[in-house]
């Protein structure tokens, strides 16, 4: 798990630095807004410990990652990402999880980088970073025709993520 956080971040985090100018003088202030206390603590300071071995893989004085607390709490993940929002930072990395993005959209001039892999009902200015069943099943894809697969049988669970399959295996049309 933290191998693929810090790929993700180390993925991100260059992509951000080529988007803006690297090598310019200026410091490029990131949020990183996950669940540092409360029942989602371990994954909290999982990512945590990811980023900080993604920074210093990248070793860029000019990046500085400025960490928020959000009680994997929607109300408290505005409040922080608000906080970080006045002290000049715009790209925010987080929230880990789909129901903390709920009241995101109030911060328009935010982007924000999210761990989730749920894309249905998304603020515009969240992006789902994480794995989500449209990729998945695009390698299922990948995987059948590569070893002349004709068909596949889905055994999809009723729960919260039932319509997000289901809508997965009708956009990409896999048999």
């Amino acid at each position: 798990m933290k191998t693929f956080f810090k790929y993700l971040f180390f993925g991100l985090i260059t992509l951000i630095l080529l988007l803006q100018k690297a090598n310019s003088e200026e410091k490029i202030k990131i949020g990183l807004i996950i669940p540092l206390s409360g029942e989602y603590k371990e994954i909290g300071e999982s990512i945590l410990k990811s980023v900080r071995l993604a920074i210093n893989k990248i070793n860029d004085q000019n990046l500085i990652i400025v960490p928020k607390d959000t009680k994997s709490n929607p109300e408290v993940t505005l409040k922080v990402s608000k906080e970080l929002y006045n002290d000049g930072i715009k790209i925010i990395l987080g929230p880990v999880f789909n129901n903390s993005s709920i009241y995101l959209d109030e911060l328009k001039e935010v982007t924000f980088l999210s761990f989730t892999n749920k894309i249905n009902n998304n603020p515009n200015n969240v992006i789902s970073a994480g794995v989500n069943a449209i990729s998945q099943i695009n390698t299922i894809k990948k995987f059948q025709k590569l070893n002349g697969l004709e068909r596949s049988i889905f055994l999809i669970p009723n729960s919260d993520y039932k319509q997000e399959i289901e809508n997965a295996i009708k956009k990409t049309k896999i048999n």
